[in-house]
């Protein structure tokens, strides 16, 4: 077994890997970047050590200073988590060629696999049903069309190297496809490096159900039954559950026989998920995902088995713990994400600081988070920044725990979809167990979740009284903690100094914002703009793009509040922007 492993990874993923390390009695080693110096993560690993400048790409995806790293740390493997490099089938090469141990899939099946288009090849060969569509990307915009005539419309356009709702777009015309298409690709090139795109048929309303597996090197793959993550926002899961309320134990068998069958077909090993769509009795492969999946929770609460704990016994040679006749599935388990993010300005997302963190606890209550008062969400990295899972007797039972769990937890001033999972929770779809997709279109609905007016932040003075300060120290890269006891410095708690809020424009003025019918066309959010559709003097109506936004990981598309002439455009490719900054005025 390993002595040493580093997490490549940050936040509640990272944390939560540490404890099964901990646990296992396996030291374990944190990497972070100059923005996450001061993050929870960093202090519960035995090492630290900084990766680089809080950018991604020159942190958290730098491939050969996570090896530097891991080397200087005297680390036998590394565990990618989700997001940032779990999936990169280069990054597990240059591992094993470093001589560290990879926590994961071959990286033969991360790219059979990762490929989309590759991966439905793979499945109809070993006759698992897939999504009708195409298996070949399409080359440009026309040969989409020609595609889509053959599938008929709704089609959803999709990234060939996509996941997790990135590069993902629907067309329900003809006039909407190349939009779509053309946005996938996009999407596709930022996230993945991958701008190919191929089309299959859009299913309107069906259950995002997929299936967890786990398979050793040693012949075993087993499934730990189904989670049902039809819940969603933009292609992206709000909420998950296990088992599916709407799966019985014949369906459960075959897609069960479905998820091996389709692991064994790459010769996988290791934590994965075959994701699927069901639509009444059928079972549609959708993709696979070649890593720990963020819901993996609900399935430990159901299963009783660390999920994290077998990856590690995978990648050190050993079987599998349990065999499929050891799986039984007890009770229910349901997870929200806690996203820093307004639902009530359709889920824009709201990154800022954190005064009060209060976690909920009791019967059944369990909170991965990488969050603490003090702390600060950045619009750097995903909008989720906590998860909130609970489970009880049975489905009914598991709504009024997490209801109590939500009513407990307190994050201020932060914003984030507390309001809106209390509010799914408690409406009639989420008791038939519908898809809810109707209601999270509601612009109207979501409207009604605006929070109160927070209280007022406890001000500088009271921070001034503290007497103790814990800095923090790096030595050769290695993070180190110094207290130091005497005045406070004069910033607020919590202030971190390498996050420097963007530049302030000109801010909206009393009632004359979008929203209130003025000219001013004001950013609902804090990011970067990716995109300028508009110029001065150009006649826009309501609802048409005028900018899209770059936040967190997502892409959010600003629309003209009014119909009218672009006055004056404020922003360009490139600029960042805050809450409430004027875009444009439209006269």
């Amino acid at each position: 077994m390993f002595e040493k492993v580093l997490v490549a990874n940050r936040g509640e993923i990272a944390i939560r890997v540490m404890r099964t390390l901990r646990e296992m009695g396996i030291g374990s080693v944190a990497v972070y970047s100059e923005a996450d110096r001061d993050t929870p993560h960093v202090r519960f690993a035995d090492e630290a050590y900084l990766l680089g400048p809080p950018l991604p790409a020159e942190s958290y995806l730098n491939i050969e200073r996570i090896i530097e790293v891991a080397q200087q740390a005297g680390a036998d493997a590394v565990h990618p988590g989700y997001g940032f490099l779990a999936e990169n089938a280069a990054f597990a090469r240059a591992l094993e060629e470093a001589g560290l141990v990879w926590i994961g899939p071959p990286p033969s099946a991360i790219e059979a696999m990762g490929s989309k288009t590759r991966a439905r090849e793979i499945m109809q060969a070993a006759g698992v049903p897939i999504v009708p569509g195409s298996t070949e990307p399409s080359e440009d915009v026309e040969a989409a069309r020609k595609v889509a005539a053959e599938i008929g419309y709704p089609v959803a356009c999709k990234a060939a190297g996509g996941g997790g709702g990135k590069g993902f777009r629907v067309a329900h015309s003809e006039d909407e496809l190349a939009e779509a298409f053309e946005g996938a690709a996009r999407e596709g090139e930022k996230f993945f490096s991958d701008p190919r795109v191929y089309l299959e048929r859009y299913l309107e309303d069906p259950r995002h159900v997929e299936v967890q597996i786990l398979a050793d090197a040693h012949g075993n793959v087993i499934h730990l039954g189904e989670r049902d993550c039809s819940i969603q926002r933009r292609h992206q899961k709000l909420i998950e559950e296990a088992p599916g309320p709407l799966v019985d134990e014949e369906m459960r068998e075959r897609i069960g026989k479905i998820a091996t069958e389709a692991a064994a077909a790459v010769d996988y090993r290791g934590a994965g998920t075959i994701e699927g769509m069901q639509v009444g009795d059928e079972y549609f492969f959708l993709e696979m995902n070649t890593r720990v999946q963020v819901e993996h929770c609900v399935t430990e609460m159901v299963t009783g088995i660390d999920i994290v704990r077998e990856q590690i016994r995978i990648a050190a040679g050993e079987p599998l713990s349990v065999t499929q006749e050891d799986v039984q599935l007890r009770g229910h388990a349901i997870e929200c994400r806690i996203n820093a993010e307004a639902a009530h300005k359709n889920f824009a997302p709201a990154p800022g600081p954190i005064h009060t963190y209060v976690e909920p606890s009791g019967p059944g209550v369990r909170v991965d988070s990488g969050l603490e008062a003090g702390t600060e969400v950045t619009p750097l990295y995903d909008p989720m920044v906590a998860k909130l899972i609970v489970w009880d007797v049975d489905r009914e039972s598991a709504t009024r725990r997490m209801l109590r769990a939500l009513d407990e937890y307190r994050i201020e001033p932060l914003t984030t979809l507390i309001p809106f999972h209390k509010a799914i929770l408690s409406s009639e779809e989420w008791a038939k167990a519908s898809t809810c997709r109707e209601l999270i279109a509601d612009r109207k609905w979501l409207k009604s979740l605006a929070p109160a007016d927070p209280a007022p932040a406890k001000g500088d003075e009271e921070a001034e009284q503290l007497t103790e300060r814990t800095y923090k120290v790096e030595v050769d890269g290695r993070l180190h903690e110094v207290k130091v006891f005497g005045a406070a410095a004069p910033a607020a708690a919590g202030a971190n100094p390498a996050l420097k809020s963007p530049p302030r424009r000109e801010r909206r003025r009393g009632g004359g914002g979008g929203g209130a019918g003025g000219p001013e066309l004001a950013s609902p959010l804090q990011g970067t703009v990716f995109k300028v559709a508009v110029s001065e003097g150009q006649e826009v109506a309501e609802g048409d793009l005028v900018c899209v936004i770059e936040a967190m990981k997502m892409e959010n598309e600003i629309t003209a509040h009014r119909a009218g002439k672009i006055a004056s455009l404020k922003v360009k490719e490139g600029d960042s922007v805050g809450s409430g900054d004027v875009l444009a005025l439209i006269e």
